[in-house]
């Protein structure tokens, strides 16, 4: 079917996170939450299983790892077995299952700033240390300073938390990167933890590789973490899954869960199994769409915003804006909620490098887009 992603869907009054957080008038451009409804074989399987009328306690759907195995399989040529398959309530959970599983306080989590805040602020929060050599800005782009990565692990350092495709700098990084990446981590016995949620938000010309699909011996010593959230707009109905090929790994990391981390609700289930079985469809047609939205985006700035220069995207639906030279008086998250009502990410939240930008998600209408980037030039002339 031909899906609609230029009509406006009212979300105020639904109780979204995104919307009501800074109120009515302003435009919520911050969160990694779609404005787009839902692929129609999702909501039909929702619907479907909502009018059994009996939500008691549910097991895993069996039907579910059988088509993750497949997906793997035919997207990279990955092999995992059904046990390797540990399904989660959200990938926030994951990572920090990831720091505690894998390091004890007072040790090393190596990331890669500027990263999405829970890379920066959860480790912190229960005791660990940062290891972040920073992304490297060059030009419209960033780059690893692999002598850099290597000499920020310590002794201590246990475990590297990768953002692959990176948010939010955009970056979709290349083989030969991961491997080297990869190499330094084994050498230093370091467990990788490597998060792909956006892997399917990918633009043209660019291919995602999973972590673990490099060498059996990076296999073994990688968790990798997956979700259809991000790419099918399921955030609220808290699903993902790790793969663990390790069998140690995988019995410490259940280990720790038992009794503290729920099990993943039925809903949740039904809606990624619909997705990865027959959301195709849908997602061929809003990739187009955030392509389209993207270029419109940086051909926007460049015409009515040249002083704020958008990173080049090669992945995600969350724009990385370097506003430095624009002249903005103080925090440029704050003059545009403040002059513009427009909310985007504080850059600042996203560690080292992020002070100066603002992130933004345009996963939208074209309607709402253009109506955030009107009052952004409007704002910016009345400074």
């Amino acid at each position: 079917m031909k899906y609609d992603f230029d009509k406006v869907i009212e979300r105020k009054g639904t109780d979204s996170l995104k919307w009501m957080k800074y109120g009515d008038e302003v435009i919520p451009l911050w969160v990694a939450d779609m404005d787009f409804p839902s692929a129609e074989p999702i909501v039909q399987a929702l619907h479907h299983r909502i009018d059994h009328r009996i939500y008691g306690y549910t097991r895993a759907l069996q039907a579910l790892r059988h088509v993750i195995r497949n997906r793997l399989k035919t997207l990279y040529g990955w092999a995992v077995e059904d046990e390797d398959i540990v399904f989660l309530p959200g990938l926030v959970v994951g990572l920090n299952l990831a720091t505690h599983v894998f390091s004890a306080a007072g040790e090393g989590v190596l990331l890669q700033p500027p990263v999405y805040h829970h890379f920066i602020r959860d480790p912190v929060h229960h005791g660990r240390v940062l290891n972040d050599p920073p992304l490297v800005q060059n030009g419209d782009s960033y780059e690893i300073d692999f002598a850099t990565f290597e000499k920020a692990i310590t002794d201590q350092t246990r475990v590297f938390l990768l953002c692959n495709p990176h948010n939010p700098v955009g970056r979709v990084f290349r083989r030969a990167e991961l491997e080297k990446m990869a190499e330094i981590c084994l050498r230093r016995n370091v467990i990788i933890c490597s998060d792909e949620i956006h892997c399917d938000l990918l633009y043209p010309g660019y291919c995602h590789i999973p972590m673990a699909t490099l060498s059996p011996e990076i296999a073994n010593q990688t968790v990798t973490l997956m979700a259809p959230s991000k790419t099918f707009n399921l955030a609220g109905l808290d699903f993902g899954f790790a793969i663990i090929q390790n069998p140690t790994l995988r019995r410490k990391w259940e280990a720790f869960s038992q009794g503290v981390i729920p099990g993943v609700n039925i809903m949740g289930h039904v809606a990624a199994l619909a997705a990865f079985k027959d959301g195709q469809e849908w997602l061929d047609q809003v990739l187009q769409y955030l392509a389209a939205n993207r270029d419109f985006l940086a051909h926007t700035l460049k015409e009515k915003l040249p002083e704020i220069c958008m990173t080049k995207m090669e992945g995600t639906y969350l724009a990385w804006l370097d506003c430095r030279k624009a002249g903005i008086p103080g925090n440029p998250f704050e003059f545009f909620l403040r002059e513009a009502k427009i909310a985007f990410n504080d850059g600042s939240e996203f560690g080292r490098g992020g002070q100066g930008f603002v992130r933004l998600n345009f996963a939208c209408p074209r309607k709402t887009l253009t109506e955030a980037l009107d009052r952004m030039a409007f704002a910016m002339g009345r400074r």
